[in-house]
C-alpha cells in the first residue's frame, strides 16, 4: 500500500528514491476513490521499480500549492526527488499501466 506522506515528511521520504509516484487526493473526491484500486494494483506490479506515495491535499496544502495541484486526482512523477511530470484526472488502469511502463524504461 502506498506510503502516506505529509508536507513535513515529503522531502525525506522522496529524497533517495530513483522513481516515485505521488498521488494527490482527498477523501471526498469521487475520481480519487475510483482510481485508488488501480493504483494499488499497479503498485503490486511496479513496487520493485517505483515507490508509491499518497498525500491528502486537504491536510497538506503547502505541497499542493508548491506543485500547483489545481485538481485531483493528480499523480506527480519524481525522479531522484525532482518533480518531472504531472498526470491530472481519472485514468483507467490500462492507461496508467502503459504510462508507468514507459517511465520505468526511460
Amino acid at each position: 500500500m502506498a506510503e502516506e506522506i505529509t508536507d513535513l515528511t515529503f522531502a525525506a521520504a522522496t529524497k533517495d528514491v530513483p522513481l516515485a509516484i505521488v498521488d494527490f487526493w482527498a477523501p471526498w473526491c469521487g475520481p480519487c476513490k475510483m482510481m485508488a484500486p488501480s493504483l494499488e494494483n499497479l503498485e503490486k506490479k511496479y513496487g520493485q521499480q517505483i515507490k508509491f506515495f499518497k498525500i491528502n491535499v486537504d491536510d497538506n496544502k503547502e505541497l499542493a500549492s508548491k506543485y500547483k495541484i489545481m485538481s485531483i486526482p493528480t499523480l506527480l512523477l519524481l525522479r531522484d526527488g525532482v518533480a518531472k511530470e504531472k498526470v491530472t484526472g481519472f485514468y483507467p488502469q490500462v492507461k496508467l499501466d502503459h504510462y508507468l511502463e514507459r517511465k520505468v524504461r526511460e
